[in-house]
């Protein structure tokens, strides 16, 4: 099965891959820009994500392999790749795997390390809500449930994209939460050992994040010997949204 995706823009092939829980559309606005700038937008949804299939299978091999698969189907090659988060960790995957299909590589807020699981509270919170249809008959009835498990505004709102109106006027999430919530640690794995990408890759980060921190360089280089770290000033893990004004200017030079 090959991954939805929204395409936009004409010119270089540049795929964007969401963070756990988020989809393709999260990158809306910055693709648009990219766009206008002369690029062919691919916003994918990764699987029991967005629009796109699910599967009871959840793991950075089978995401690697999904991308493969799109690629091949659009008769996608030489491509800007850029992910953030667990996007990150598939598209570290898939250039380690498919060097010779990547241009140059941009990897947002995100170390080739392992994670400890650290997304109980918000699963749990969606749980919650996938099991109470009262609170699923608005979206405004949503997020006012969602704060007892969750108090940041912006979080809760990237969370509330999941939902979509199904025919029976009530309220759904679209990504796989039995299958993500049993398999959260997948999420967290590190990058194989021994595994390293020649390519020109970009690593941004959020200065107010703590998923890059200055002990991970080293790692950071062992994998990615060409590879630059830069912070994104004003932003957190969510950099592309806390700050998208820096976050495309440093996507761009590294570009051009």
């Amino acid at each position: 099965m090959i991954l939805h995706s929204s395409i936009t823009g004409s010119g270089k092939p540049f795929v964007i891959l969401h963070g756990f829980l988020g989809m393709g559309d999260n990158w809306k606005t910055l693709a648009n820009q990219f766009a206008e700038s002369g690029y062919e937008m691919h916003l994918v949804d990764q699987r029991n994500h967005g629009r796109s299939f699910h599967s009871d299978t959840f793991n950075y091999e089978v995401l690697a392999d999904d991308l493969k698969a799109y690629c091949d189907e659009h008769e996608l090659s030489d491509i800007i790749l850029l992910g953030h988060s667990m996007g990150g960790k598939t598209a570290m995957l898939f250039a380690m795997r498919y060097p010779k299909l990547i241009n140059k590589l941009i990897i947002a807020d995100i170390a080739p390390k392992h994670y400890p699981p650290h997304h109980q509270t918000i699963l749990e919170g969606l749980n919650a809500l996938s099991e109470n249809e009262n609170a699923r008959k608005s979206r405004g009835d949503a997020d006012t449930f969602l704060e007892n498990y969750i108090s940041d505004w912006g979080t809760r709102q990237f969370l509330l994209k999941n939902l979509y109106w199904q025919k029976d006027k009530t309220l759904a999430l679209r990504v796989n939460l039995p299958v993500l919530t049993s398999q959260v640690e997948a999420i967290g794995e590190a990058l194989p050992t021994q595994t390293v990408y020649e390519g020109e890759t970009l690593f941004l980060n959020g200065l107010k994040s703590d998923y890059i921190t200055k002990e991970d360089e080293a790692l950071i280089e062992a994998h990615f010997p060409h590879s630059e770290v830069i912070g994104v000033k004003n932003a957190g893990h969510w950099l592309h949204a806390e700050n998208p004004k820096d976050f495309y200017a440093e996507v761009m030079k590294f570009l051009s």
